[in-house]
């Protein structure tokens, strides 16, 4: 009954986060998992979180079956091992909280529910986000990126507020354990009781007083934008026959825009090589040039191999960039860093890369950009600029957003079908303005394209599955919020210290204990 217990409370955590927002949910599941844990061994500990990840990510990530096999063309076969393989993974990283917790905090005391558990979740949900890569999809602070805790997001990012939910999560764990048989004597006696009733209300007095702070201001550099959402079917977008259509879509759309500062596409907006489309870029790019517009396109382009062997009769294979073409007073590239695995590249040998060749399955690999680039100026605007799921690894960009006044993502959600990953991904982008508290400008192939505000509200949004214009006002923004300034350092490094402390701790009980005179 436990383990059923468990998977539907994990089951249920992803309606916490977009388009659902059943935020409450982000505490309760978790409260849940912890109340089963409070007299668990280690291995059943371990077997009960391993049970909640799987129900957390069964039911969180379904779409990547969309992604993988549908428009991926992989066989179902291959699709069901590659979203069992991240579900395993994704599900040992709670088996791994649950074993580490009740292996040495056997006893469920306070120290364990209020302190170890809530720092341990937060730490090994920082390794999530970049381990083999990293997949920080549904971290649980993204699920509060409408309400009053977002207002920690500025001095600590998602990182703090997912900490400041499993504390609430385990304060309600703790207070359920407790004796209420008579109330008013045990209960309010308890320090630790009245501990975890301030961990309950305070953050949300105190998130109130922060959700409104500006943390940067206003340059007073006011620009129009306008979004060019072309809404091409991700199973349409890449046959030949509708390449044209295509390119006289997105020069169409883009003529009705150049009364605008500044004009951006998706991700991969063109089905072809930037290369061998060259002069119709040219074209449009100086078209709006002309007309006193900045331009961003989303591309795909190749470079020539690097030569390693000149006497090497061979040909070196190609270069592939997923990038973005900046149009202004100079051209501009910005090359996407962070790939994602089996999409953008296949950590497979190359026996296997071979077979996928055979199968008409995508084996080629693109090309990191550098790990440190500089913005995109636009209209006399500096741009951190991020392709699709790169807007998920907060601190990885945090070098370039600080040199930037603004933010832009272009993506490709379509591969994601009519799923609630676009909701999800919309709101991972929506929590990067409200840490950074800078505009956002966000173009997407069919959805959700928008123009988000430095809280993270969103200014507007084109209509989903067509073509559209969206149209906004953004303003350049300067200074740097705490989290922008300084990352993850503080949260981690407390987080160790408190761990190190609460095992030391531990050590030091035992060790009385272990030499106490017989009484």
């Amino acid at each position: 009954m436990s383990g059923l217990v468990a998977f539907a409370a994990g089951a249920v955590l992803p309606a916490a986060f977009a388009p659902f927002g059943f935020w409450p949910l982000a505490i309760i599941s978790p409260a849940l998992l912890f109340f089963l844990w409070r007299e668990a061994t280690p291995k059943r500990a371990a077997l009960l979180g391993f049970v909640f990840g799987l129900g957390v990510y069964t039911t969180g990530t379904y779409w990547l079956y969309t992604s993988i096999h549908g428009f991926g063309q992989a066989p179902v076969w291959l699709a069901l091992i590659l979203m069992a393989g991240l579900v395993i993974l994704m599900a040992s990283y709670h088996a791994l909280l649950g074993w580490w917790v009740t292996r040495f905090w056997p006893q469920s005391t306070a120290i364990r529910a209020l302190l170890v558990l809530p720092l341990s979740w937060v730490v090994l949900e920082w390794v999530r986000g970049w381990f083999l890569s990293g997949f920080g999809w549904l971290s649980i602070g993204y699920s509060q990126t409408d309400t009053w805790l977002a207002g920690f997001a500025p001095i600590g990012g998602m990182p703090l507020i997912s900490l400041i939910v499993i504390m609430m999560a385990a304060a309600i764990s703790w207070l359920i354990q407790q004796q209420f048989a008579d109330f008013k004597r045990t209960f309010f006696a308890s320090g630790s009781n009245l501990i975890a009733l301030v961990v309950l209300v305070m953050p949300w007095i105190l998130g109130a007083g922060l959700v409104g702070m500006e943390w940067t201001e206003s340059q007073g550099q006011g620009r129009d934008i306008a979004v060019v959402q072309g809404a091409i079917p991700q199973d349409q977008k890449w046959l030949l026959e509708n390449r044209e259509t295509t390119l006289d879509l997105y020069r169409s759309l883009t003529r009705q825009t150049l009364d605008a500062d500044i004009v951006v596409w998706p991700e991969a907006a063109i089905p072809d090589l930037a290369n061998y489309v060259a002069d119709y870029l040219r074209e449009v790019g100086e078209e709006a040039r002309e007309a006193g517009t900045a331009l961003a396109m989303g591309l795909i382009r190749s470079e020539p191999g690097e030569v390693t062997d000149p006497l090497s009769p061979v040909e070196p294979a190609p270069r592939y960039f997923n990038s973005i073409l900046a149009w202004d007073e100079s051209i501009q590239w910005y090359d996407k860093h962070h790939l994602v695995p089996f999409g953008e590249f296949f950590p497979v040998p190359a026996a296997v890369r071979q077979w996928m060749r055979l199968m008409n399955l995508p084996y080629a690999d693109f090309t990191r950009g550098a790990a440190s680039q500089t913005p995109l100026v636009l209209a006399g605007i500096r741009f951190a600029a991020s392709i699709c799921y790169e807007d998920a690894y907060a601190t990885g960009s945090h070098r370039m957003v600080r040199a930037s006044a603004a933010l832009i993502n272009v993506t490709n959600d379509a591969w994601f079908g009519r799923s609630t990953a676009r909701y999800q991904h919309l709101q991972i982008a929506r929590m990067r303005s409200i840490e950074t508290r800078r505009f956002q400008v966000r173009a997407a192939n069919d959805g959700v394209s928008a123009v988000i505000d430095p809280q993270g509200r969103l200014l507007a949004t084109a209509p989903e599955y067509q073509s559209a214009v969206l149209r906004a006002r953004i303003e350049a923004r300067s200074g740097l919020t705490p989290y922008l300034r300084w990352g993850n350092v503080p949260l981690l490094g407390g987080s160790l210290l408190g761990l190190a402390w609460a095992l030391w701790r531990r050590r030091r009980v035992a060790m009385a204990q272990r030499f106490a005179p017989d009484n």
